[in-house]
């Protein structure tokens, strides 16, 4: 259309729009030029396909993806009367995922000095291989049975109580079931039965529903199936085992033949030939029989062993070691590695600007090897490079490392070193910093939950790297190191840092054993800079040691100049006061620690009157008690630094063995100014920046303008009682080196990383939280390491402080170069470890339990007992015949054997006492212990013990005896005395010296005795058809005393020695045993021994039961009894051996397994676990408690003891899980919250009670003391109501730093209980404890780490 004019020259244009032709008018522009086709109608084409639908989109998934077709080309029209010849696998269209190979061609690595290049190109071009995934994915898999579903990306890093475990490395035994496969599945049946009309498998795993194939019909076909056979030459490779084994089984059948003639030559000597011949058969017929059996499990456990040596052999070989080989830890002893490293490494995954120490390089080559390595080297020697190395392997890899520390500051430490060089994450239990990272720093707690809980990133860790090793020995927390170590999967290797220890290769061989594998053991025991260790006293320093050894002439200066300070003491001793270092009164630094550990404000100035100084000159205790601490301190400490600025000796770290001793020792030197201008103004500067931080109130602390008094001075002090941005300040101000004089307890040496020039020991002896004693080497050693800076120092200085007394000799020796102090294991058993493993059945506490470093000794000799127990079974059994029928030798050497055991009760309480005395008179009958036979005599007392005779004369009976063996008669043994009356054996006393005892009367003739004893003891003879004897009997050998007498005549049987009268009191002696077998009725012990103690009485009744049972049995009196005897020793000897060693090696015979039953007894008591040990609800809920004891923690949940509480109150009460210091103020708390600690602490009790009543060493007192300690309760509970931290300090002596600790680690609790809410379904304390975490989460007790932030 024509354009159209319009006012103020507004065009516009008129169109048709539309299937209907709408009429539109758009306007144009003031000035367009003339189209032609413009003017035309504009149309708008409709779509070219159909608006898409829900419909539609599946109808073309279906149609494209999901719809399976034939192969065009070999389905087409022309092949259709054709026999196919292909692989149904391999042709198939479908589009689906694959399934995993089976097997992987990988590169084999080769050492780069064996590497072979190219030709062409001149590069190293590796050979592949294939092999099995199965050996790739080894120890990698799953505890459980099926592949496990990754988790959600919660719970990747930190896991969940829903996944289980991964399986631990070198847990044999307790390995994934194998995938359960169909029968048929895999040798193509199941498409047999698809093309003959059978049901296909539609619905795949996991799926909920599958295609829908329709009706399938029967396909016309023919199958030829060939059976595949094995190849020869696995066929011979079996029977040359066989002949390898029929080899051994001779060699090992001869020498158990020559072990077990020689084990019977020794046990048994009297045999009679019969019975030798018939063992000698039985062993002839047992040769072919038994040891077939038992020799082939003691083969099959060797030939495991030899071929586990035999790998490791091969390894040490190909690196020329020539250690044995039992041992998985291997230190090399040549340095071929060191000198060609540049050769065997030629591309580093790091490179360093400095060139490396031998065992530096090691370390590195051996991880380059992909094996674990323990490093063992004294601190600042440079072991964090081989961390360092691990990091950027994984880097490399494109896998994973975790760094463990013990400290949390050490973590921090290490996340600020590594920012920059790596890709680097940190965990710790209140920060999660980039978990996603492949560098992870993390306290080994941390790194144990995610074990338990089966994180899934522990998929991706190539290296664990341990520092401080040595920190296992710590009786609290060394039980987690022993567990990460047993948990940790098999792909996973080790990088161990530890300080010099004596029992390295102990260690290192218990962790290669454990996860089997390969531990390289390398390290050194020389220091970076040498040390020289000195005593300060009287303002001297005198060099006692240097290069590890004690020099005689220092340590005799030092004494020479005490003893020269003391003896001019002792003459103007008359004008000395009790403050003079002279004096009497003077008090050691242990004495000062002592009198200042009670409860004290944070300036620690209350009972300072009883503080001594040690300084020269005088002070009086009066109106100014701080002066008194003050002056003589000043003046020592002024006097060192004197000295070591001279000296050039600083900085300087002065460690001091409590927080008290170093706020007042920095106090003390408020005189002593050691900074520049320049060092106060990079100070000021630092100091503001770090604490802008802090809201306005919490900046002007009292502690932090303290600290920044002195630190504007050049001094430090460093504890656990100081907050943590004031320590993390404090740290940094030292390692830029504008601190000179730090005071530090020992926490310094192990948690940071800052050396100075030199270091000061305030004392030598600690409390250690029990009592006070001498610092050990190890120590010594840890501190002592913080001197002298590599580098920058030739040598470090080591200073001892002496006030009143020089050290002996020996202490000084065994403290400074003394062996340090061996790793031992700290492993115990907890509920917590107890429940996280019942919860997967594949993983055994047994097996954590064999596998701890604790019984690592008697775990690595239970091969050589198998093969004992083998060697014992294989041995022929040793039968006894008795001429009697049946034999009961068995059961009369148990009763002999039982009898024997209350031997020694009898004889001590019942025969020995007063009243038994009394009956054992001439007359009595008795039983005696007989002493060439099993059986026990009936004898009857001749003549009681006199001044001259000190032992009882009995005539016993003897057991028939062959008449080969029987002595002469009575006549001839009296005929044959008396023609030699003064041979051996007799007694005769003058008249004059016999006591009235010895002078006896006859009860039958009328004669009165002379005394003498004309017969020589023993003597035998028989009377009557028996055997009879007339012996001397100590009181120890009778067992029993009858309760009938004899008449007897001791002058005719002593001292006429008549025939006649022995064959009377024979026949009488003989008439007592009413059926000819069984002995006398015994006194009774209560009516006529007139015993009281009941265990005696009764352990006298069954000895005589047992005697009266011995002369019942059968073998009682036999002619082969002793023969018998000795043979039925050996046998039950040969018993106990076998079943000792078959205890020793099953799960009972570990040590805490009577601990570990009490546990779970508890466990069942309180339905954390039911009979079946399953986890119950309540189990799941205490496997979240990790920062509180578990048990009370649950009980309180379950209870519902926090459910009238306030969020601030309940966070309250939840401050005694977490706190942990003892001696504190007493909290004011209201009635509220009184009757809440006051139910926490009366469950406690109960559970301590329950515990105790299991047999666990469990004082349920002190449990509930050592579990619970309420002294910040009223802090807690004003700090989540909104109070000021300044003012909460005011309400407890407890130090700043615990309280903000202790708060931090609440919030970790309030987390766990939140979680455990979400398991038991508390919606409402699921709230309270979100609400509670936030109203403590504030301020200056959750600021952040500097380390973490930056300045």
């Amino acid at each position: 259309m024509d354009r159209v004019a319009v006012a103020n020259d507004l065009s516009f244009r008129v169109g048709l729009t539309g299937h209907s032709a709408h009429l539109s008018i758009e306007p144009l522009p003031p000035v367009q030029s003339h189209n032609p086709l413009h003017d035309l109608p504009q149309f708008i084409l409709p779509p070219a396909f159909p608006e898409e639908t829900t419909e539609s989109i599946k109808e073309y998934i279906e149609e494209k993806y999901l719809t399976p077709r034939l192969d065009p080309d070999e389905f087409s029209p022309e092949k259709a009367g054709r026999d196919w010849d292909f692989d149904w696998f391999s042709k198939a269209k479908i589009p689906v995922e694959p399934s995993l190979p089976r097997t992987a061609v990988i590169p084999e690595w080769e050492l780069p000095f064996r590497r072979q290049k190219g030709q062409e190109k001149g590069i190293w071009e590796p050979q592949s291989v294939q092999v099995e995934i199965s050996e790739l994915n080894a120890g990698v898999e799953d505890s459980s049975a099926l592949p496990r579903i990754t988790g959600p990306a919660k719970d990747f890093v930190r896991g969940s109580l829903h996944s289980r475990p991964f399986h631990p490395g070198g847990l044999d035994g307790s390995q994934s079931l194998p995938r359960v496969v169909p029968e048929g599945s895999l040798n193509g049946d199941w498409i047999r039965e698809v093309l003959e009309g059978g049901p296909a498998e539609k619905i795949p795993p996991s799926f909920k529903q599958g295609l829908d194939s329709g009706d399938l019909k029967a396909y016309p076909s023919s199958w030829s199936v060939n059976e595949c056979h094995a190849s020869p030459k696995v066929v011979s490779d079996e029977k040359q085992s066989k002949l390898s084994l029929q080899f051994d089984d001779m060699f090992k059948r001869a020498w158990e033949d020559d072990f077990a003639e020689k084990e019977e030559s020794d046990g048994i000597e009297s045999e009679a030939e019969s019975n030798e011949s018939e063992i000698q058969v039985d062993k002839t017929e047992h040769e072919d029989d038994v040891p077939d059996v038992k020799l082939s499990e003691l083969d099959q456990i060797l030939s495991v062993d030899s071929a586990v040596l035999d790998t490791k052999a091969d390894v040490k070989n190909e690196e020329g070691d020539n250690q044995g080989k039992e041992s998985w830890a291997i230190r090399e002893s040549n340095n071929g590695i060191a000198d060609r490293f540049h050769e065997l490494v030629p591309d580093m995954a790091l490179e360093f600007p400095f060139e490396l120490d031998r065992f530096q390089k090691e370390a590195i080559y051996y991880l380059e090897r992909g094996e674990s390595v323990f490093v063992a080297a004294h601190t600042s020697a440079g072991k964090t490079v081989v961390a360092e190395y691990a990091f950027a392997l994984a880097s490399k890899h494109c896998t994973r490392a975790v760094y463990t520390a013990p400290i949390k500051t050490i973590s921090n430490q290490k996340y600020r070193d590594f920012t920059g060089k790596f890709d680097v994450g940190l965990l710790t239990g209140d920060i999660s910093l980039r978990p996603e990272a492949s560098c992870l720093i993390m306290t080994t707690e941390i790194l144990r939950s995610m074990l338990y809980r089966g994180a899934d990133i522990i998929r991706d860790i190539e290296w664990v790297i341990f520092d401080e090793v040595h920190y296992v020995n710590d009786a609290e927390r060394g039980v987690v190191w022993e567990e990460v170590i047993i948990m940790l999967p098999r792909h996973i290797n080790f990088v161990l840092l530890s300080a010099t220890v004596p029992n390295t290769i102990e260690f290192a061989d218990w962790i290669g054993r454990t996860k089997q594998k390969i531990i390289r053991v390398t390290g050194t025991t020389k220091r970076p800079v040498p040390l020289e260790h000195c005593l300060f006293y009287s303002g001297e320093l005198y060099r006692i040691c240097e290069n590890e050894k004690i020099l005689e002439q220092g340590l005799k200066a030092a004494k020479d100049a005490y003893k020269k300070k003391n003896s001019n003491a002792a003459r103007s001793g008359p004008t000395m006061h009790s403050g003079s270092a002279a004096g009497s009164g003077a008090a050691n630094a242990q004495n000062r620690d002592n009198s200042h550990r009670g409860k004290q404000k944070h300036s620690g100035s209350r009972n300072s009157g009883n503080f001594n100084g040690t300084g020269s000159g005088n002070f009086t205790s009066g109106s100014q008690p701080n002066l008194s601490l003050r002056r003589p301190d000043a003046s020592l400490w002024l006097q060192l630094v004197n000295k070591l600025l001279k000296k050039s000796l600083l900085p300087v770290i002065i460690f001091c063995f409590s927080k008290n001793r170093c706020d007042r020792s920095a106090d003390s030197m408020m005189s002593i100014d050691l900074t520049s201008s320049l060092e106060k103004s990079e100070i000021r500067v630092f100091c503001d920046k770090a604490f802008s931080r802090l809201k306005g109130s919490d900046r002007n602390l009292p502690q932090i303008l303290r600290v920044q008094s002195l630190l504007r001075r050049g001094i430090g002090v460093h504890h656990a009682g100081l907050l943590p941005i004031v320590k993390e300040v404090i740290e940094m101000l030292f390692c830029r080196g504008v601190i000179k004089v730090l005071f530090s307890t020992e926490t310094f040496a192990m948690g940071v990383n800052a050396p100075a020039r030199t270091v000061v020991f305030d004392t030598l002896r600690k409390f250690d939280g029990k009592e006070y004693r001498q610092i050990i080497p190890g120590e010594y050693t840890q501190m002592a390491g913080r001197a002298g800076r590599r580098g920058l120092d030739k040598f470090g200085t080591v200073i001892i402080m002496c006030r009143d007394e020089i050290l002996e000799e020996r202490d000084l020796r065994h403290i400074i170069v003394g062996h340090p102090t061996k790793l031992e294991s700290q492993f115990r058993l907890t509920y917590i470890m107890i429940l996280q493993l019942l919860r997967v059945e594949e993983l055994k506490i047994e097996d954590m339990l064999k596998r701890s470093f604790a019984e690592f000794h008697t775990q690595k000799k239970l091969p050589e007992k198998q093969q004992l127990l083998m060697l014992k079974l294989s041995q022929p059994a040793k039968t006894i015949e008795c001429i009697k029928g049946e034999p009961s030798i068995e059961d009369y050497y148990k009763m002999y054997t039982e009898a024997e055991g209350y031997l020694n009760q009898i004889t001590e309480g019942v025969m020995q006492s007063h009243t038994a005395q009394q009956f054992l008179v001439p007359g009595r009958v008795v039983v005696v212990k007989s002493q060439t036979s099993q059986d026990h005599l009936l004898g009857v007392v001749v003549k009681a013990p006199s001044a001259s005779l000190k032992k009882y004369i009995v005539l016993v009976l003897k057991p028939d005896l062959p008449p080969t063996m029987q002595p002469p008669t009575g006549s001839g043994a009296v005929l044959d005395i008396g023609s030699n009356k003064s041979g051996e054996g007799f007694f005769v006393l003058p008249k004059g010296k016999r006591g009235l005892d010895d002078e006896y009367c006859s009860s039958v003739t009328a004669r009165k005795g002379t005394g003498v004893i004309n017969i020589k003891l023993p003597y035998q003879g028989v009377a009557a058809g028996v055997n009879y004897e007339v012996r001397e009997v100590d009181n120890k050998e009778f067992l029993c005393i009858c309760n009938c007498k004899l008449k007897i005549d001791q002058v005719r049987l002593l001292e006429d020695v008549s025939s006649a009268a022995y064959s009377k009191t024979v026949q009488q002696l003989s008439e007592k045993k009413p059926s000819g077998s069984k002995y006398p009725p015994a006194l009774d012990p209560k009516k006529d021994l007139k015993l009281k103690d009941m265990e005696l009485v009764e352990a006298y009744h069954k000895w005589d039961k047992l005697l009266q049972n011995m002369t019942e049995n059968k073998c009682h009196g036999c002619i082969k009894l002793d023969e018998h005897m000795k043979l039925v020793k050996v046998i039950f000897k040969y018993r106990d051996e076998v079943n000792e060693l078959t205890f020793q090696m099953s799960d009972k015979a570990l040590q805490q397994m009577p601990d570990f039953h009490g546990r779970i007894n508890v466990l069942k008591e309180i339905g954390c676990i039911d009979d079946d040990l399953v986890v119950q609800i309540k189990g799941r809920v205490a496997c979240e408690m990790n920062s509180g004891e578990e048990l009370i923690c649950t009980e309180c949940l379950f209870e519902n003891q926090l459910e009238n509480l306030e969020p601030e109150e309940a966070v309250a009460v939840m401050s005694a899980f977490v706190f942990q210091q003892k001696n504190t103020s007493e909290p004011s708390l209201t009635p509220k919250l009184s009757a809440a600690v006051q139910r926490l602490y009366d469950t406690a009790i109960r559970l301590g009670q329950l515990q105790a009543s299991f047999q666990l060493p469990v004082d349920p007192e002190e449990y509930a003391r050592e579990n619970l300690k309420f002294g910040l309760v009223e802090v807690v509970y004003e700090w989540a109501k909104g109070t000021e931290f300044a003012d909460i300090c005011e309400l407890t002596d407890v130090p700043e730093g615990l309280i903000v600790r202790t708060i931090v680690r609440l919030d970790e609790t309030c987390r766990e209980f939140r979680n455990a809410a979400a398991i038991m379904g508390n919606s409402a304390l699921y709230k309270k404890m979100e609400s509670a975490s936030n109203a403590i989460k504030r301020d200056i007790v959750f600021a952040a780490s500097l380390y973490i932030t930056g300045i």
